[in-house]
């Protein structure tokens, strides 16, 4: 999608001094714009895991690997609840 078919969907809000205060975008742009930023369509990860430093991944990789040994799970739906808090 180009920048003036974006543009031409989005509205300004403004307050009573004429200052443009907030934006209102239509449900469907909206998903088709955080879908384009959270996801890089090479490696398929989504913008913070492709920002996020290397040490943290291995820390979360370490912590996986323990809580996996010692047999500690967690029900699929928790697990959403942390991506999407």
């Amino acid at each position: 999608m180009i920048i003036a078919q974006i543009e031409s969907q989005i509205r300004y809000l403004t307050n009573i001094n004429g200052e443009t205060t907030d934006v209102l975008v239509p449900v469907e742009l909206w998903q088709q714009l955080i879908s384009s930023i959270n996801s890089d369509n090479v490696s398929g990860l989504a913008w913070i895991n492709e920002q996020e430093s290397k040490a943290q991944i291995l820390a979360d990789l370490q912590e996986s690997v323990r809580q996996a040994a010692v047999v500690q799970t967690f029900p699929v739906s928790e697990l959403w609840e942390d991506i999407e808090g």
